[in-house]
């Protein structure tokens, strides 16, 4: 299984982990740990990033706010802009420490605004990184085509795409076909084979995670 985090493929239960992110992960957090852990790769102090739909408890947002020259999160979710509410579903969710921690975060170089992945606000090749982790596996097949069309637009010309999702709730070979008409490109070599030890979760009929990272193809 290639190792560089630059191939797009399914994690595998030997990746790099990590557990904590701000706080402790929930153990139901099946493919968090490889995803967090995975993103880190991605990250830039001189980057311009989108965490889309981004989630209220989810730490990813607050981690970049702490490393990136500028980092912008939205949700449709209302709480999204407002912190007591953000730190309240993390108390609740994960519990008060992980809240705490959260609280101790600044805030101040992260935006944080309510709006739908299909019609994002913000202008044409605003982000160097726009990351979209688990996420596209809860659209419909309408407003993925419409997501992504909008990471598309907003991502700069030498932007990266950083995305997971699960499977089979997401189809492969669609999503490679939707991405390919969206005018994405894989960043490096691909392997669309579900290995033997893919990280994988018993619960809806049994998941696993794909990771893909991808660029605009320049047409």
């Amino acid at each position: 299984m290639p190792t560089h985090p630059y191939v797009s493929r399914f994690f595998v239960n030997s990746d790099a982990r990590r557990d904590h992110l701000i706080f402790d992960l929930p153990e139901s957090w099946w493919s968090r740990p490889f995803e967090y852990e995975w993103c880190i790769n991605f990250i830039s102090p001189h980057g311009v990033v989108l965490d889309a739909a981004c989630g209220i408890s989810h730490p990813l947002k607050f981690y970049l706010a702490g490393v990136c020259a500028e980092v912008h999160a939205c949700d449709i979710d209302s709480r999204i802009v407002s912190r007591e509410a953000i730190l309240e579903e993390i108390s609740y969710e994960i519990g008060t420490e992980a809240a705490r921690l959260v609280q101790a975060e600044s805030m101040l170089n992260l935006d944080l605004i309510q709006a739908n992945l299909t019609a994002l606000p913000y202008d044409d090749e605003s982000f160097d990184t726009i990351f979209c982790i688990s996420v596209l596996e809860h659209l419909t097949l309408e407003d993925t085509v419409r997501a992504l069309q909008e990471f598309h637009r907003t991502l700069n010309g030498e932007g990266l795409l950083v995305l997971t999702f699960d499977y089979p709730t997401i189809n492969l070979s669609l999503m490679n076909n939707l991405l390919m008409k969206a005018g994405f490109l894989y960043w490096g070599e691909t392997d669309f084979e579900l290995p033997d030890d893919a990280v994988h979760t018993n619960a809806l009929g049994g998941l696993n995670c794909f990771r893909a990272v991808l660029k605009k193809s320049g047409d």
